[in-house]
C-alpha cells in the first residue's frame, strides 16, 4: 500500500473512532425508517419470515425494525440497502453453498 493511501485510510479510521465516541458528527448518515424496511420487504413480495431468513435476522428483529421499536444499525443497514437495490446479490452471497475447506 502506498504511503498516501495508508495515511488517508488511517485518518478515516481515526475519524470513525471520534464519531463512535461522540466527539465528531458524521458527514452523512443513512437511517432506515420502519416504513422503509417494510417497503423493501413488500417490494420483494416476501413475508416477514421469508425476508428475515433472506437477510439472516430473526423474525422478531425484523418486526422490531418494521414497528419502529428498534432501528437497524451498522452492517444491517448496509445489507438492507443492498437488498433494496439488488436482492439477488443478497440471496447469492448469503445462501450459496459453502466451499469445502472454507471457514
Amino acid at each position: 500500500m502506498k504511503a498516501d493511501a495508508f495515511n488517508e485510510l488511517l485518518e478515516s479510521v481515526r475519524q470513525a473512532g471520534a464519531i463512535r465516541r461522540g466527539e465528531r458528527k458524521p458527514a452523512r448518515a443513512r437511517q432506515f425508517k420502519p416504513t422503509d424496511v417494510k417497503a423493501v420487504r413488500a417490494d420483494l413480495g416476501q413475508s416477514q419470515a421469508e425476508f428475515a431468513l433472506m437477510i439472516g435476522v430473526s423474525v422478531a428483529t425484523l418486526r422490531n425494525w418494521e414497528q419502529g421499536r428498534r432501528m437497524p444499525e451498522g452492517p444491517a443497514l448496509a445489507l438492507l440497502q443492498v437488498a433494496a437495490h439488488n436482492p439477488a446479490a443478497v440471496v447469492e452471497a448469503l445462501h450459496r453453498p459453502k466451499r469445502r475447506g472454507a471457514a
